[in-house]
């Protein structure tokens, strides 16, 4: 089908997107971390110049639209558009880390600490937690994408979305608890993986609970 070969064409354009614009992100890490952290990169969080941390603000902003705006391009509705940003997200959170590790040999392991964004305060966690959460976005994104094109799209109800939505919360304050340590310049003591199972379970059997609902209406 037609739609079948547009449809993996525009998963392979959109990896190509988010592989090289992770490499970009990794380079200016990179960059920063020669700056402040020469000896290697490790907590506690030293203090970088306002307007350098206003920048990087933009350019966690610039990142996630330019992501938005690719999925625009390639999606047919709203479902294509949340599912290709899912999938251009996760692809690119993944590769960062990928681009990292080839580039400072850095994280050593799964569990080693990084700061996941800014916005509006620093977010923190081990990397494995951002990975998980990104490799369920790709998964989930194939999913809808697979079934959009086989006319059996999923269906989610406001109760639903809104699950989703309080799952996502979950997760996201997960990486905030250790908010206030990371911002006064101290060593995180200790993150809430039971917090995040919470949100990342409650999600998953949401979407898996539509899949299967949608994979009884689909013709064979």
């Amino acid at each position: 089908m037609q739609n079948d070969k547009n449809f993996r064409f525009y998963l392979i354009i959109c990896a190509i997107f988010s592989i090289t614009m992770a490499y970009l992100e990794s380079a200016v890490v990179v960059y920063l971390r020669e700056l402040y952290y020469p000896e290697g990169f490790k907590f506690p969080l030293k203090e970088i110049p306002t307007f350098i941390y206003i920048t990087e603000i933009g350019r966690e902003i610039a990142t996630i639209v330019m992501l938005w705006a690719i999925a625009k391009l390639v999606a047919h509705n709203a479902r294509e558009w949340f599912a290709y940003f899912a999938y251009n997200f996760g692809v690119w959170d993944i590769w960062y880390y990928i681009w990292l590790k080839l580039l400072l040999n850095w994280p050593a392991t799964f569990l080693e600490w990084d700061i996941l964004f800014l916005i509006p305060v620093p977010w923190g966690g081990p990397v494995l937690a951002p990975v998980l959460v990104s490799a369920a976005l790709i998964t989930a994104a194939y999913i809808i994408l697979y079934l959009e094109h086989r006319n059996t799209p999923l269906k989610f109800s406001k109760l639903d979305w809104l699950l989703e939505i309080l799952a996502g919360l979950i997760v996201i304050i997960s990486f905030l608890t250790q908010s206030d340590i990371l911002i006064a310049q101290q060593f995180p003591q200790h993150y809430p993986w039971w917090l995040f199972a919470v949100g990342f379970i409650l999600g998953l059997l949401i979407f898996i609970r539509r899949v299967i609902e949608a994979k009884k209406q689909e013709v064979p």
